[in-house]
């Protein structure tokens, strides 16, 4: 039986031919266009234009093209890409081009039988939950089409505007100097994804780029910034610093459609966002001077906070979804709000995650400071006294019976104690957090559409951490 058409944390996705077919996409696109209209011509003079993009996921372009065709025959006028862009020059090109909106094909970091589609809003970033479920909500309505008011279909490419808007956001001379001098060499694993050749595009230089070409399978993985998929650019960069000892190497990982970062240090250790986000609010107070809230998830590091009051940005967490961070840009200043997955925006730009920007405020900070990427990070966990390690493992359960069953021994039957370490706190906006005696902290969260656990943990060592996440599943595998 297919699946419902429902909307997640970022859009809808399904499997290729199963679930997710031209039909689909030709009955959702018309009527994420009608609610962008409901939700957003006041803000945009009553406009009749949807952008619509894709990434470079298998037959991308041709589900971008049947969902134009659907919104052009419910009266709507369609600016279609010529090419596949990251996900977050479409939400730029709704905002200032005036559209209502984005529809997106991309299925994100997902694996490549998958695809999805992501609506955007008219102020440049995800729609919040409520204009997803009018969407759901109309899935069962037979459309009005009227033949009189067919709109038209225009090509346009979002990669010049993006590409000059980020460039305007960074220092790009800086840049580029320190590596046509030699000074910095910049490796790139575009996963084979939305982001191939978007930093040379921007940089105007030439960059060492990894998994350029399309493949639809992803190299039998998935599109995801995670070690596991990156054996091609810990290579790259072992084999150049072999052969180059000086200067500085920096590497930078994007995913599928873009909108998540990871990095690379000179040495070939992995920096995820929970490394990179602390590294990239000090920057920003420090070299470019700006100011505004920090905006964390609960899954974040408690290093953020800690830089933040080292620099007196004040902080304020939020539950798991990049959305959360979104609905808090839009009302107020943010400098920075980033997520452990490897979501990070800027409250100068639009409310949305853009990994292409951060990777220039990485390359920016590395520039401006002389320094590698670790060494930069090692000399804020000496400013603020503080020192950690992270991880995070989801647990497969048998069943969603497994999950409830969990879930209720949670709910009625607290922990009080974790690992030896005695339970000091427990927030519970999204989850339950376990804050324990020794400092360390342990989160419990459940998928919210299959038997899946999730279990992250922050510890002074690593030992503490896989200690504590081994007592975790063995404590959800005992109920």
């Amino acid at each position: 039986m297919t699946k419902p058409i429902k909307f997640g944390t970022d859009g809808w996705r399904g499997v290729i031919a199963d679930d997710f077919t031209f039909e689909r996409v030709s009955l959702v696109a018309p009527i994420a266009a009608q609610i962008l209209e409901k939700n957003y011509a006041n803000s945009t003079n009553n406009s009749k234009t949807i952008i619509v993009g894709y990434d470079r996921r298998f037959m991308a372009e041709e589900f971008a093209q049947v969902a134009a065709e659907a919104v052009k025959n419910v009266g709507f006028n369609v600016l279609l890409t010529e090419t596949y862009a990251p996900t977050p020059a479409f939400s730029l090109a709704a905002f200032q081009k005036q559209a209502l909106g984005a529809i997106v094909m991309t299925a994100s970091h997902n694996p490549g039988k998958y695809l999805g589609l992501k609506v955007k809003g008219a102020f440049g970033g995800s729609v919040p939950p409520e204009v997803t479920e009018q969407i759901e909500e109309l899935l069962t309505v037979e459309l009005n089409k009227n033949k009189s008011q067919v709109g038209k279909i225009e090509n346009f490419n979002p990669w010049p505007s993006y590409c000059e808007t980020l460039q305007k956001m960074v220092d790009i001379s800086q840049i580029k100097s320190a590596i046509s001098e030699g000074k910095l060499t910049v490796f790139v694993d575009v996963m084979h994804g939305a982001a191939a050749g978007g930093m040379a595009k921007i940089l105007g230089v030439e960059i060492n780029e990894v998994n350029s070409n399309r493949d639809p399978f992803f190299d039998g993985g998935a599109p995801e910034p995670l070690p596991r998929y990156l054996s091609k650019l810990f290579q790259a960069i072992k084999s150049y610093r072999a052969a180059n000892k000086d200067g500085l190497v920096v590497g930078l990982v994007f995913d599928g459609d873009s909108d998540r970062v990871a990095a690379v240090d000179g040495q070939g250790n992995f920096l995820s966002s929970q490394i990179l986000i602390p590294i990239l609010i000090e920057h920003l107070t420090t070299k470019r001077g700006f100011s505004g809230e920090v905006v964390k998830t609960i899954s974040g590091s408690d290093l953020f906070p800690k830089v933040a009051e080292l620099y007196k940005m004040p902080l304020f967490e939020t539950p798991i979804g990049y959305k959360y961070i979104a609905d808090r840009m839009l009302t107020t200043k943010v400098l920075v709000g980033g997520e452990e997955s490897g979501g990070i925006g800027y409250g100068n730009h639009i409310p949305e995650r853009d990994a292409l920007l951060s990777a220039l405020y990485l390359l920016e900070a590395v520039v401006m400071s002389g320094e590698d990427l670790s060494g930069i990070y090692q000399k804020l966990q000496e400013k603020t006294g503080f020192s950690s390690v992270y991880d995070r493992i989801d647990l497969p359960l048998a069943s969603m019976e497994v999950r409830s069953r969990l879930l209720e021994q949670l709910e009625n039957n607290p922990l009080t104690e974790v690992a030896g370490q005695k339970v000091v706190d427990c927030l519970t906006i999204d989850g339950y957090k376990l804050r324990l005696a020794d400092g360390r902290w342990l989160l419990i969260r459940f998928s919210g559409t299959e038997p899946v656990l999730r279990l992250y943990c922050e510890a002074s060592d690593i030992r503490e951490v896989k200690q504590t996440l081994e007592w975790a599943k063995n404590w959800a595998n005992s109920i």
